[in-house]
């Protein structure tokens, strides 16, 4: 069988933790930004920790070797 390959994309959007999480950028920090709450915007900043049934999918299918 051959080998199991990461998808290159997911390498560059996610990150996994020494605990097994992974973690992510948060979404909606694109454009658009002088409709959004300064709220919205400094809860978005830097990285964040998926939700359980995301993490099983971006484990399964895109980082098979992490």
């Amino acid at each position: 069988m051959p080998k199991l390959k990461t998808k290159s994309g997911a390498k560059k959007r996610f990150k996994v933790t020494a605990s097994g999480k992974v973690r992510a950028q948060a979404a909606f920090k694109r454009h658009c930004l002088e409709n959004k709450s300064s709220k919205m915007k400094r809860n978005a900043r830097g990285m964040m920790t998926l939700a359980e049934p995301d993490q099983r999918i971006v484990l399964k299918n895109w980082l098979r070797n992490a």
